[in-house]
């Protein structure tokens, strides 16, 4: 039985994405720990509480910071609706967010649980935070799955940039620099054939089941958004496919490690994640002899099997 740590902005992506970690029957969910990004702080904490008693789990959800490193908070609310969550109506949760702060919590359960999985589904601030008290907990992470980048592709918020390493740029840096083992899934690899259809979504619904509805109603804005920003039809659902290569790695079927910095400075590139692919760039950790245990390079996940990520959904769905 694997242990999985969570670090989540919850809107509806990420929603589906923890409904797909606590149906998956191999894995024990220790915490769930929520950063500002998607909606504020309170929001996405309200969020995860909601998603865990839908799926009739008492997971420790505890709320982490409320900006980034750096900057000023901008939210995705246009894309996910004012509640992150389309909008719907949901009620309150049942049960309060731990009173012990997430970055805290995330130093504590990784420190519980060496060789611990580590998904990370929204801006980088809380896990920065952690690395900054608790550099050595880099080492006690088997894997650590990051939603997050553009490698080498268009960004989502910027030409440049996708929305969380954007909104914590300096956060990003610092995690991809940290030695973390981690695994960059890019907001690319849920576009094109990856995203769910009209006839899929009409395949889910005929599941008939509240987390099928619950998946598809939480991202009615979301779907009208991916149209209106990419011109993409149907639900593009990044978080998920994250978490579907973090709970199956092989649903990437091309990776790759590499050298990856993320631009904090550059006038239209802030929030780039600048893959090093060639090695080209003289950054030290492209190296052969760089040591292994600070080697800092990122694997970076180029592609997936798009009829096994969309099977691993419907599991969960179902």
């Amino acid at each position: 039985m694997r242990t999985l740590i969570i670090d989540t902005d919850t809107a509806s992506d990420d929603a589906v994405a923890l409904i797909m970690a606590l149906r998956a029957p191999d894995v024990r969910v220790a915490a769930i720990t929520v950063v500002s990004g998607n909606v504020g702080l309170d929001q996405a904490t309200r969020n995860a509480l909601y998603v865990t008693d839908l799926c009739g789990q008492s997971i420790p959800v505890y709320a982490g910071a409320a900006h980034p490193l750096n900057r000023v908070m901008e939210s995705a609310q246009w894309f996910h609706g004012q509640d992150g969550l389309g909008d719907v109506g949901y009620p309150a949760p049942t049960r309060a967010p731990e009173p012990i702060h997430a970055v805290e919590a995330l130093i504590a359960h990784i420190r519980a649980n060496p060789g611990c999985l580590l998904v990370t589904l929204g801006p980088l601030t809380n896990v920065a935070l952690a690395l900054a008290q608790a550099p050595e907990i880099a080492r006690l992470v088997d894997r650590c799955v990051v939603m997050g980048g553009a490698a080498a592709t268009t960004g989502n918020v910027t030409p440049a940039a996708e929305y969380n390493i954007w909104v914590d740029p300096e956060a990003a840096d610092i995690v991809l620099r940290s030695g973390l083992p981690v695994e960059l899934v890019g907001w690319e690899l849920c576009r094109d054939s990856a995203n769910i259809l009209e006839d899929e979504m009409a395949a889910i619904r005929a599941f008939d089941t509240e987390l099928g509805h619950f998946a598809l109603d939480c991202n009615r804005r979301a779907i009208q958004a991916n149209f209106e920003q990419s011109g993409d039809i149907g639900l593009a659902l990044p978080d998920p496919v994250a978490m579907a290569i973090a709970l199956d790695p092989t649903i990437c079927v091309q990776m790759s490690r590499h050298a990856v910095a993320v631009e904090l400075a550059g006038t239209y590139t802030r929030g780039m994640t600048v893959v090093d692919r060639l090695g080209v760039g003289g950054d030290a950790r492209n190296r052969a002899t760089w040591a292994p245990h600070l080697e800092g390079r990122v694997q970076v996940c180029w592609s997936i099997d798009i009829a096994r990520w969309k099977t691993a959904l419907y599991t969960a769905l179902r």
